[in-house]
């Protein structure tokens, strides 16, 4: 499932010499859903507890849930790839950008 999420203007004075890599990129940014074994290595067993770094909520909110903010997890011991990650149904989500450049890389 892919779904497209528009990203909202901005404009920053005094900065039109230099666009900022969101402004580069072509067009909004598309979310697909990821299986979360594919992103998350399996522990053990399904009731221990997994310990993840967030880097803070982004613009985007959950296209499933459609209130929740989604989080940044960046790759980690345990997280193969960075994705967004929402905490209220557990999905995770590739962003890339229409012309199929991802929105996570640095």
């Amino acid at each position: 499932m892919s779904l497209r999420v528009p990203q909202p203007a901005s404009h920053s004075p005094g900065n039109d010499s230099a666009p900022s890599r969101r402004h580069q990129q072509a067009g909004d940014l598309v979310l697909s859903e990821l299986h979360p074994h594919a992103v998350v290595d399996q522990l053990d067993g399904d009731n221990v507890p997994l310990n993840l770094l967030t880097f803070g909520n982004v613009r985007e909110v959950c296209p499933k849930c459609r209130h929740t903010h989604l989080k940044l997890v960046l790759r980690q011991t345990s997280v193969r790839i960075a994705h967004l990650f929402c905490a209220d149904c557990e999905s995770c989500f590739d962003a890339h950008y229409a012309n199929g450049a991802s929105a996570l890389t640095i």
